[in-house]
């Protein structure tokens, strides 16, 4: 644990151990919504480690029966009744789209750990991430039309990245939950693991990557994104900039050196 990480009381804690970043929403008897408080401890907590050499991979799960249940209505209803509209939705640009723009800009592999259910801008959470490993008894619900609200938290972008524009409008126009099973065929999730043993493979996808790489896991990451909004030509730009990036590290020197001569690599992520 990290000497500057949240006591255990806290709605996002944040253990460091061997490269691996682990960031948990800590608010179980409210399913891990997102209230503002924890808005703010999720987005102080992820430009931490963006920021910090030492997390190489990043695991973003829940504590108890969820993952993220998205926005607390609780706190929204109450909201609501006391202050404007207009008051109401600057979280969007003050929280929701910080909180998504570092997870999936963040130059290092991120995986969610998908423990329970993930609604609303819970699921537009694991869907940026670039791994979503499921437990059995998880499933993800794209709740927005439910409560009579337009997607949110770079569920439009994601989302259809991953099943398509047909399949995504179908899953926000008719909010249903998604099984861990159903999210697999549509590719919503990487593997599906029983419950009781969801730590441990995390634990052994999350140890892989942080022992890799991490400039050049991280120019893959963000060349893909890149590559998603812009057309082949420019691609092909940023491409090379991120092979002359990753061609000046230790890491590949080490590579090399350690290819010649029929060795194992060992990287530093630097």
């Amino acid at each position: 644990m990290t000497d500057d990480s949240p006591a255990p009381d806290q709605p996002v804690l944040l253990d460091l151990t061997d490269g691996i970043a682990t960031i948990t929403l800590n608010r179980p008897d409210a399913m891990n919504s997102l209230d503002g408080a924890t808005k703010e401890m999720l987005l102080d907590v992820l430009r931490q480690v963006a920021d910090d050499p030492a997390a190489r991979c990043v695991v973003l799960t829940g504590t108890g029966r969820a993952f993220c249940t998205g926005q607390d209505l609780k706190e929204h209803i109450a909201i609501l009744r006391s202050e404007s509209s207009e008051s109401l939705f600057r979280t969007v640009d003050e929280h929701y789209n910080p909180i998504v723009t570092t997870l999936a800009g963040m130059a290092k592999p991120v995986i969610a750990a998908v423990n329970g259910v993930a609604a609303g801008a819970g699921a537009s959470l694991a869907f940026a991430c670039d791994l979503r490993i499921l437990a059995d008894t998880a499933g993800f619900n794209l709740a927005f039309a439910n409560v009579a609200l337009s997607c949110d938290t770079g569920a439009s972008y994601h989302l259809q990245q991953l099943v398509g524009r047909a399949r995504a409008l179908e899953l926000l126009y008719f909010p249903r939950t998604l099984k861990a099973e159903e999210s697999a065929e549509l590719g919503l999730a990487t593997k599906v693991v029983p419950a009781a043993e969801l730590a441990a493979e995390v634990r052994a996808v999350a140890e892989r990557l942080a022992a890799g790489p991490t400039v050049a896991l991280g120019a893959m990451r963000q060349s893909v994104a890149y590559a998603a909004g812009h057309s082949f030509e420019e691609a092909l730009v940023f491409e090379s900039s991120m092979m002359q990036k990753t061609g000046a590290t230790e890491d590949h020197g080490a590579a090399v050196a350690a290819f010649v001569a029929k060795e194992k690599p060992v990287f530093q992520g630097r």
